[in-house]
């Protein structure tokens, strides 16, 4: 209540005028679409998170370079601005990847996240084309473990368990993401690298990506 009647009373937070409640999906939204950008900074370096990330600093520049070669932008952004819990997004209407500034203290929590969103922009990678509004699966369900698989379910609708148990894989992981975030900024396209499951293969044919 507090931050809506500072952004009435004060000329300077216009940007924030736009938003019904914060920590909502409308909040969300409007950073999302870069409606609302006070206290939302963008990332260029490691150090933007932290020094004390520095633990992590080689495989988050492999990850930012390889981001910024892609064309995706990544931002901090104040706890307000996202919903209930939510640590870290990727838009891929945008390209725009966020982290939430409540969480990224930690460096085991950042890089975890970090990974995450990453494997996200990677699974729109693999659906054709960096451009497009779709994400596919890259590698087979069989690889990852039940017990990964299970706490998607539990966190996710069934529409999305698929896509977050292997982004929720890749967290725990010191290479999956660098590596297919590499690929994807690349002159390969993903699936010269990552063989594609039947329903990515069938998808990327009907799109016209593939032939057979």
């Amino acid at each position: 209540m507090m931050l809506m009647a500072a952004a009435l009373t004060t000329p300077a937070l216009a940007d924030e005028s736009k938003v019904k409640s914060w920590n909502s999906y409308d909040s969300m939204g409007c950073m999302m679409l870069r409606e609302c950008t006070k206290d939302v900074r963008q990332v260029k370096t490691w150090m933007s998170f932290g020094e004390q990330h520095e633990v992590h600093k080689d495989e988050i520049t492999d990850i930012l370079t390889s981001l910024n070669q892609i064309g995706v932008n990544v931002y901090i952004g104040d706890n307000k601005y996202f919903y209930s819990l939510t640590r870290g997004l990727y838009y891929v209407k945008g390209n725009d990847m966020f982290f939430n500034e409540k969480y990224i203290s930690s460096p085991t929590m950042l890089i975890k996240v970090l990974r995450h969103e990453g494997w996200h922009t990677a699974q729109d990678c693999m659906a054709g084309t960096i451009d497009n509004t779709f994400t596919a699966i890259i590698i087979n369900p069989e690889k990852i473990p039940d017990w990964i698989k299970d706490g998607a379910k539990r966190t996710y609708p069934p529409s999305a368990s698929p896509y977050e148990s292997e982004a929720m894989f890749a967290a725990f992981s010191d290479t999956m993401t660098r590596d297919a975030l590499k690929v994807c900024a690349g002159p390969k396209r993903m699936w010269e690298v990552y063989k594609p499951t039947p329903l990515t293969k069938k998808w990327l044919m009907e799109q016209g990506f593939i032939s057979k």
